[in-house]
């Protein structure tokens, strides 16, 4: 059961008219159902089914739906199953063979994906991005050469560094940041991932980041990433030929080669220290 990311207008009329015929309501978070059904105007019973009780209650949920009553699943905002516990029980369902019907309706990654401006006809959703840096440089990387737009989920605590750490796979690629979709403070702000990082970051010295936050990461240039080991090398040497600090080095390789910047500094410094 789609709900509305932000604004409650977003709320489909199929949407509602399941909600009133249905005899019990599932909810990631019954708070927040709760809330959404009391502003409609609905009172059912409701069902708290986030990930934690998802195992233990998830067949229970099921064999009320065989046994012929009509059980809504909402989680807390957007697309139920688009990285929340919905999926499994879409999943437990098909198994246990009963009838699953998704409505389509709001969701956080379509909408940013197309507010982002980026023109790729394609995208990859990630769901919520890494919390450690390891996982996020392999996950980056693995994604380099994916022709499409990259939209990943971010806690509001970590857009810093989520943007710190796409500055340093993809330096040179289109960011878009976007915060409360559909709300009254919505914001779509765009640049490079290292522009966004310091906008972001002088926000937090002064004050907070708050709100949900969808990234999009537009896709590389035509050939990034695309250079040999031995162009790389190349490059590099006569970038340190020129007389550039090892800073500015490394940052026009890693733009111009399409690597991340913690390898073009380390070949640099190389170069540097073999001269």
């Amino acid at each position: 059961m789609p709900t509305p990311i932000g604004n409650l207008g977003d709320m489909t009329l199929r949407a509602l008219e399941e909600l009133k015929a249905a005899d019990a309501v599932c909810a990631e978070d019954t708070r927040v159902t709760g809330k959404l059904l009391a502003a409609l105007g609905i009172a059912k019973p409701l069902v708290r089914l986030d990930e934690n009780a998802m195992g233990r209650c998830a067949a229970e949920v099921i064999g009320r739906a065989a046994a012929g009553e009509r059980i809504a699943y909402c989680s807390d905002a957007g697309m139920p199953g688009v990285s929340d516990p919905g999926l499994r029980l879409v999943r437990a369902a098909h198994e246990a063979g009963v009838a699953v019907e998704v409505l389509p309706g709001p969701s956080a990654a379509t909408t940013a994906y197309v507010a982002s401006g980026v023109t790729c006809p394609q995208f990859y959703f990630g769901g919520f991005f890494p919390r450690k840096a390891g996982e996020r440089a392999r996950l980056l990387e693995s994604l380099r050469a994916l022709d499409a737009a990259l939209v990943f989920y971010e806690s509001p605590k970590r857009v810093v560094s989520a943007l710190g750490a796409i500055a340093e796979a993809m330096p040179a690629r289109e960011v878009a940041v976007c915060r409360e979709l559909t709300k009254l403070h919505e914001e779509v702000a765009r640049g490079t991932a290292a522009e966004l990082g310091a906008l972001f970051a002088e926000r937090e010295r002064t004050g907070s980041v708050r709100g949900e936050i969808a990234i999009v990461i537009g896709p590389g240039e035509r050939g990034e990433g695309a250079c040999s080991e031995q162009e790389v090398e190349q490059r590099a040497a006569e970038l340190a030929a020129q007389g550039l600090r090892t800073k500015e080095a490394a940052r026009l390789l890693a733009q111009e080669c399409g690597i991340a910047r913690s390898a073009a500094y380390d070949l640099v410094m190389r170069l540097a220290d073999g001269a």
